[in-house]
């Protein structure tokens, strides 16, 4: 069986230098906000170019404190509007609910799967503050674009970047904007061995709220200048984040080159590949692809051995935790929630299984 994401093998490349780290960290009696988390704060942050990084507990938290920060700023507060993708992973949104904000859904470019400039355009209102763009599967929106729009109209914009660590357009994930989230969950281009989560930004004052609100809200330890919350970067995860952030180029550079082989080799009409320029914009976080009838395509992989997944089978505003929404009319977003199969991307794949994945492909 070849597995769609053998997280095992991408983490036994760094076993000793984990053991060797986890045993520094036991001996070291100190567990919470740490030199560790400082190191990779320093380490993310110049990776991204970027001032500051301030690591949290996970990508949610990550959006969640970022939209906190900015209303203890005063740049934010309760019923702004914030313009989302439609068919972005349901945290995105949830994040904007579980800090008094309204989101406003608008569809994708259905040739990227990120979120459509001019469909933001047209969703505008008075009310509306943020732009939050999701690079989603690994793929940078149309950022140029997305900060002429938001200067233009006076909005802030964040970058979603908990698909896309290491993508780059000019600049990275993580400074294309006034603040961006990521995640660390194990499976990410950038994964830990359990939760973990950053925000970067180039602002002084942002990176001090955020460094106060992931803490109790502490400017020093019992002094509580914000309502705050524990929302913290494990130590012993950023000491493995630092061991794993020496590789993620190379890793991210294999992912391309079995993209690049899926995009020249996949020869069947019944299926539609995703765009890809070539360039660095792009870290495949997952690779997509729309077939019609996708219960008869995945079963027909599970027969040949190869395991898929969906990203994702049900649309934000159809799940029953956003019910008040499940009017809208989103037929692109809807589209490709119900044909869309990820196929199996790693750094550790090997080529004869990328090989395999191909012919059988070609021959459904």
């Amino acid at each position: 069986m070849i597995k769609f994401l053998d997280l095992h093998k991408m983490n036994a490349r760094f076993e000793t230098e984990f053991q060797e780290q986890f045993k520094l960290f036991l001996d070291s009696g100190y567990y919470i906000l740490g030199k560790e988390v400082a190191a990779f704060e320093t380490n993310y942050a110049n990776y991204c170019g970027t001032k500051y990084c301030v690591g949290v507990s996970n990508g949610l938290d990550a959006l969640i404190l970022i939209f906190k920060a900015y209303k203890e700023l005063g740049l934010l507060q309760d019923d702004d509007e914030v313009i989302v993708p439609a068919n972005t992973y349901i945290a995105s949104i949830l994040s904007v609910f579980h800090t008094g904000l309204k989101p406003v859904f608008v569809e994708p470019d259905i040739a990227t799967y990120n979120i459509s400039v001019s469909e933001i355009e047209k969703n505008i209102t008075p009310k509306t503050k943020v732009i939050l763009a999701v690079h989603l599967y690994g793929q940078l929106a149309d950022m140029s674009s997305i900060n002429r729009l938001a200067k233009k109209h006076n909005l802030l914009v964040i970058e979603d970047a908990a698909q896309a660590h290491g993508a780059k357009h000019i600049n990275k994930a993580g400074n294309l904007s006034d603040a961006a989230a990521f995640s660390f969950y194990p499976s990410k281009n950038l994964g830990a061995l359990g939760d973990g989560g950053a925000v970067t930004t180039n602002d002084a004052d942002l990176a001090e709220v955020l460094k106060k609100l992931r803490n109790y809200g502490a400017s020093k330890k019992y002094l509580n200048d914000l309502k705050g919350f524990n929302k913290r970067l494990d130590e012993i995860q950023a000491a493995f984040l630092n061991i794993k952030l020496q590789k993620l180029d190379e890793d991210n550079a294999k992912r391309r080159e079995v993209a690049k082989r899926y995009i020249s080799e996949i020869k069947n009409k019944k299926i539609t590949l995703p765009y890809y320029d070539n360039s660095k914009n792009h870290v495949f976080h997952v690779f997509v692809i729309l077939v019609e009838d996708r219960t008869s395509f995945i079963n027909y992989l599970k027969e040949n051995k190869i395991e898929t997944l969906i990203h994702y089978p049900v649309a934000p505003h159809k799940q029953e935790a956003l019910k008040e929404f499940k009017s809208l009319k989103l037929p692109i977003t809807e589209l490709i929630h119900k044909n869309i199969v990820s196929l199996p991307i790693s750094p550790v794949i090997s080529r004869q299984e990328v090989t395999q994945i191909i012919q059988t492909i070609n021959a459904y």
